[in-house]
């Protein structure tokens, strides 16, 4: 536990560092993992529980990518080789988890402001000995908003924290934008720490003017400090800057965190630290090693998926050749260039790619000045992040009729990365948006398709589509849009009707193989377009079976099964109606497999329950209202010599 870290001296402290990375690459090369984040944080993490006392003091992670070293050191060494595994530890910091995790996370520039209420917190309740209270960050999630209204908050409150920069120059590849050039200043000038005090030395010592310009306290002493004090920003956002120190000494953290604490009110503790520190495969290639899969420790060599093009790669493919064929098209990300595809446009056409940085609704803001404009953008971002941007989602592009399109990827569960990452909201907050067209392919060619029709359109079109591998179709060599069928027929049937989207179609296709075998005939349609849905032929189909079984990889609340519901109900027409989908409620993380069958989104569950709704009791086995899946066994990863 944290506590016995005071009792180590010096050589103990460094060499349990190297222990704890041994740990964390010898775990990660078996289950994957955010690799590259935490071994640069892991001295970080040792400094300040040297200095803290947790839980009673607070330590709020940003993004959690860097919390592995905080998870082994506070008494979770034991489970951590079960970590992002089914019914192991989160890959973030968790509340439910340990009184350690004081605050819950998964996206990034959210720990100032956290921190910032902790402190608060501490203050309203009078506490005579108040709790100290660090906020961890890094370079990358200072592009996001939402820090400097934390920043700006602390400032102006004269809050008491510490907020620890963890400056490595990268998000998940190199940081992009002013701030992150700004920073790279200040960590790349050996001499700008010794400065700050040396020059309020000097100009005091100077003979009249010195004691006149510091009795003044005014704009002259601030023009000066301006001109040549390090991390100006900081201070007239009310912090108190300290930097640029060296992050993998403990002992300078150790000893630069009292000072911090003592000081009493926002201080901002500038740390210079290397991404992927001690594996060396980590230190070169740290894009691949931020988020990966298994790997070898000794080569380095990450293990290959299988030769099926993945949905992300179809889509990145397909702009490159729709933007060739439009000048007009351009992308944009928000620090994800490699997960979303952006990386392919951005290869072929630098100029026409934009990295706007952890900045989600400044993206979006970003697109509609350039439709506005008279462009075609296409906003590339995971459905989770999405989230951040609602508001401009909303106002900005869709109140005014901008032909934005957004690429919606990781559409569903995504797995071990749990519920801060699973896209299982997007259709129900999407649906709700006057005048978006919503568009969910079946498989990898029909999102090519999809995407051409997107940018023929004339208003705000979201395109959403899951992680990983696509079906294995044949991509066309022309992609062309597409003109209908919105609502597809790909196999017919007497008695039960499936209406599905996305990957539900291929779970709706194998029920349908299985109620065949029991006699029991379904037909299945493919719901391209799920706004605005094509009710006429909703109704046309539904009249002609005994029930209808809506199949999405989105939350029941809202979603497709929603708009069926909806669409029934005001025509009148009485059908009964079963939705398969995401429950509401947080799913946890693990194998997205072993997700399907916690939630009971297969084939066979859709099966079981469309025999429910004809009355035939469940002759197809299935798992819809048993207990949870039993945990599957944990990889263990060789223990260390």
């Amino acid at each position: 536990m944290p506590e016995s870290l005071r009792t180590l001296n010096p050589k103990q402290l460094e060499q349990l560092a190297r222990e704890i990375r041994q740990e964390i690459i010898d775990t990660i090369s078996c289950s994957g993992g955010h690799l590259g984040a935490s071994l640069g944080a892991v001295d970080i993490a040792i400094a300040l529980h040297c200095e803290l006392e947790t839980p009673r003091d607070s330590i709020v992670w940003d993004v959690g990518h860097q919390s592995y070293a905080h998870k082994i050191l506070t008494g979770r060494l034991g489970d951590f080789r079960g970590v992002r595994q089914f019914g192991g530890l989160s890959g973030f910091p968790k509340r439910s988890e340990s009184a350690h995790d004081c605050f819950g996370v998964g996206h990034a520039s959210t720990s100032v402001s956290a921190a910032v209420g902790f402190a608060e917190a501490a203050r309203l309740r009078g506490d005579p000995h108040p709790a100290h209270v660090a906020a961890v960050i890094g370079d990358g999630a200072l592009t996001g908003g939402l820090a400097y209204e934390g920043l700006n908050q602390a400032g102006h409150l004269h809050t008491p924290l510490v907020v620890v920069l963890n400056d490595n120059n990268m998000s998940i590849r190199n940081n992009v934008g002013a701030m992150s050039a700004y920073l790279s200043r200040l960590r790349t000038d050996p001499t700008l720490y010794k400065l700050r005090k040396d020059i309020e030395r000097r100009v005091q010592r100077l003979p009249a003017i010195g004691p006149q310009v510091y009795a003044m306290g005014g704009q002259l002493k601030e023009g000066i400090k301006a001109a040549l004090v390090p991390g100006m920003l900081f201070e007239e956002l009310g912090f108190t800057y300290i930097g640029v120190i060296d992050g993998h000494d403990i002992e300078e953290m150790r000893a630069n965190l009292r000072r911090a604490f003592d000081i009493g009110g926002p201080v901002l503790l500038h740390v210079r630290t290397i991404k992927g520190r001690g594996y060396g495969p980590a230190e070169t290639r740290p894009d691949k090693f931020h988020g990966c899969g298994a790997f070898c420790v000794t080569t380095g060599a990450l293990e290959h998926s299988s030769g099926t093009i993945s949905y992300t790669e179809a889509f990145g493919r397909a702009l490159v050749q729709l933007a060739r064929e439009d000048e007009r098209v351009v992308g944009i990300t928000a620090a994800m260039a490699s997960g979303t595809g952006l990386d392919l446009l951005e290869e072929a056409f630098p100029e026409r790619f934009f990295d706007v940085g952890i900045a989600e609704g400044h993206a979006v803001t970003f697109a509609a000045g350039l439709a506005a404009a008279g462009l075609r953008p296409v906003v590339a971002m995971y459905s989770t992040f999405l989230q951040r941007a609602y508001d401009q989602l909303i106002h900005d592009v869709a109140l005014q009729g901008l032909p934005v399109v957004f690429a919606i990827d990781r559409a569903g569960l995504v797995g071990e990365d749990g519920p801060t990452h699973h896209g299982s909201l997007d259709l129900s907050f999407l649906r709700a948006v006057p005048g978006l067209t919503l568009l969910c392919p079946k498989d990898e060619a029909e999102l090519q398709g999809l995407l051409a029709t997107a940018l023929q359109l004339d208003g705000p079109v979201a395109l959403r589509y899951p992680r990983g591998t696509g079906m294995g179709v044949a991509l066309p060599d022309t992609i062309r849009p597409l003109s209908g069928p919105w609502i597809e027929v790909l196999r017919e049937g007497d008695r039960v009707l499936m209406l599905a989207c996305g990957t539900g179609v291929n779970k709706a296709i194998g029920a349908a193989t299985l109620l065949a075998k029991e006699g029991v005939g379904a037909t299945v349609a493919n719901v391209r377009m799920v706004k605005p849905l094509d009710v006429t032929e909703v109704l046309r189909l539904a009249s002609q079976h005994e029930v209808i079984v809506t199949v999405e990889e989105n939350s029941v609340v809202g979603g497709l099964g929603a708009a069926v519901l909806e669409a029934l109900g005001e025509s009148g027409l009485t059908v009964p109606v079963a939705r398969i989908g995401i429950p509401d409620a947080f799913v946890e993380h693990g194998r997205v497999d072993t997700l399907h069958e916690l939630v009971g989104y297969t084939s066979a569950s859709i099966a079981e329950r469309a025999q429910r709704l004809l009355g035939l009791g469940c002759l197809v086995s299935a798992a819809v209202d048993r207990a949870p899946v039993e945990q599957p066994p944990v990889q263990q990863p060789p223990v260390p010599s």
